[in-house]
């Protein structure tokens, strides 16, 4: 049999949980959280970037993004887009209307896929970035003006370590 004190004993033992207060308070520092600050930065450069396409060129960050892939791939379709983006169909379908309206961009059926449109720049659009590119260019050489050489591709590798190890681990956002 217990003695009352092995008794006591071990009923706080049993109900230590009860004893020790309320649950430690889950704290989450933003700041020191790498999803939120990259998130936060790309925001920001996006948006400052976009300033200079939209008082200059009349372009959202989504035509913006259209046209560069282009300039890149030379043809794509939306679908490609939309994975090479990570912007939704509708976003990339409203700007490619309005790039189209513009006659920046022309749509042609895609030969593999009738149901697909091949995009292309028009010779306005190859004209606007030719102007756009060294501009964006030139405002990016800016931005990192503050790092060195080795910092800039150190940061890109980095980033590319990152973008792997997400498709390895697999794209739960």
């Amino acid at each position: 049999m217990n003695t009352e004190e092995e008794r006591q004993a071990g009923l706080a033992m049993e109900g230590d949980e009860d004893l020790a207060g309320p649950p430690t308070k889950q704290e989450l520092d933003l700041n020191q959280f790498l999803p939120y600050r990259l998130n936060s930065l790309a925001d920001r450069i996006s948006q400052a970037l976009a300033e200079l396409y939209e008082e200059r060129y009349q372009l959202n960050i989504a035509q913006w993004r259209i046209l560069a892939w282009l300039s890149h791939c030379d043809e794509l379709t939306a679908k490609k887009i939309c994975a090479y983006t990570y912007m939704d169909k509708a976003r990339v379908s409203r700007a490619i209307q309005g790039l189209e309206e513009r006659g920046l961009i022309s749509r042609t059926p895609a030969p593999e896929d009738q149901r697909q449109q091949d995009l292309h720049l028009t010779a306005a659009g190859r004209k606007l970035l030719t102007k756009l590119i060294p501009e964006a260019q030139a405002w990016e050489a800016e931005l990192v003006a503050t790092l060195t050489a080795g910092e800039y591709r150190d940061l890109l590798n980095v980033m590319r370590k990152l973008e792997r190890q997400l498709e390895r681990i697999g794209d739960k956002g």
